[in-house]
């Protein structure tokens, strides 16, 4: 795959980003979460609407296991921010991580993401590789005026495919991503979001407006 510069191109990728030992150890580690709270919301020990333990319910991807602000996802938003800082050149506050475990048949939408996804990274964490496809000119995709139904281009895009361990450093909230139906057994992806702290409004948006990391996304502090 070709080289991509992410201050030149918006995107590009970090090969080892983080130790794949380390990688493949937090991949079993929610596919056993994801065991273990699939059990529980069958035996109805606890709401399938339940938040701090994840969800089947994401409107991205409806069949997908997923975890907003997992603490051991929160931990390796706090560990990328060093290589994430060097890798763009700019001084970045963390905002939330998002995981999920994609199995066969999941896809997931073109789309861009909120303010609070400004600079981020998708970190294969283990599984089939699935790749995932980006736009680099941020003026294809775009949502509707009143930022209710999002318009998809119908770009081709650019490939990109990560090992475990690698990293896909990208402009959420400006380049429009996606992934084709997924062919393989499972993939643990987590995304990490930043936001840059010279970018207006980025103070106020430290760990998505949260009191502190790990926290569910409700858990919003007094501004």
């Amino acid at each position: 795959m070709k080289k991509y510069n992410f201050n030149k191109d918006g995107f590009s990728v970090i090969k080892k980003a983080i130790d794949p030992k380390i990688a493949h150890f937090v991949y079993n580690y929610f596919l056993m979460k994801k065991q273990v709270v699939d059990t529980l919301f069958k035996s109805k020990y606890i709401s399938p609407f339940e938040e701090m333990l994840g969800t089947f319910g994401d409107t991205q991807c409806p069949n997908a296991y997923s975890h907003y602000a997992d603490t051991a996802m929160e931990t390796l938003l706090l560990m990328a921010l060093p290589v994430m800082e060097k890798h763009t050149g700019m001084k970045l506050n963390p905002t939330y991580s998002y995981a999920r475990i994609y199995t066969k048949g999941d896809s997931l939408a073109r789309h861009k993401d909120r303010f609070s996804c400004e600079i981020s990274t998708t970190l294969n964490l283990g599984g089939d590789v699935w790749p995932i496809y980006i736009e680099p000119n941020s003026n294809l995709g775009c949502y509707t005026e009143d930022n209710e139904e999002y318009i998809p281009s119908v770009s081709k895009g650019v490939k990109v495919s990560l090992s475990q361990g690698d990293m896909l450093v990208y402009k959420g909230n400006l380049l429009e991503h996606w992934r084709e139906p997924f062919k393989g057994e499972d993939c643990v992806q987590v995304f990490l979001h930043y936001n840059n702290q010279k970018t207006e409004g980025s103070d106020k948006n430290l760990f998505d407006s949260r009191i502190h990391l790990g926290l569910p996304s409700w858990f919003k502090r007094s501004l």
